[in-house]
């Protein structure tokens, strides 16, 4: 999968406005035609209502409410495009594909949306670090780190 130009640019906006704050996103489309489509990290309240079982808050952490989620991903598919990628920001800290990413985009194992990548970008001190994508392997049965070229 190769984003757009303009893609890129919005994610990365995403984050940056978001710091520091972990941002997150859905694209949704073809290789032609990208939306991205910033959703609200509800980490901070999963935090508030329960620390016990969400210890750790937006500045650490992001989660995507899942009927928004479903919303985009029933408009992607109402209009015949495909859910692209899933995106989040790490603040302070290197673009990587951690555990708890990982947890957070499998269910029983393997990925909901297989053919999604999943864009991590870094922000430290308020400022773009950088990107990591990641698909999923079906051979492997784990994620693998794929070059973007931006």
């Amino acid at each position: 999968m190769q984003f757009k130009k303009e893609t890129v640019s919005e994610m990365v906006k995403h984050a940056l406005s978001a710091y520091p704050d972990e941002c997150c996103g859905i694209v949704t489309g073809n290789s032609n035609d990208q939306v991205v489509h910033i959703c609200e990290n509800i980490q901070n309240r999963l935090h508030g209502d329960d620390p016990d079982n969400h210890p750790r808050t937006a500045r650490t952490a992001y989660a995507i409410d899942r009927n928004e989620a479903n919303a985009i991903i029933s408009e992607a598919v109402k209009n015949s495009l495909t859910v692209l990628a899933f995106y989040h920001s790490h603040t302070d800290n290197e673009a990587y594909f951690s555990e708890t990413d990982i947890a957070a985009q499998t269910v029983f194992g393997e990925p909901e949306f297989p053919e999604a990548v999943h864009l991590v970008i870094s922000i430290c001190n308020g400022k773009f670090n950088g990107t990591a994508c990641f698909v999923w392997n079906r051979e492997r049965n784990d994620f693998d780190r794929v070059e973007t070229g931006f």
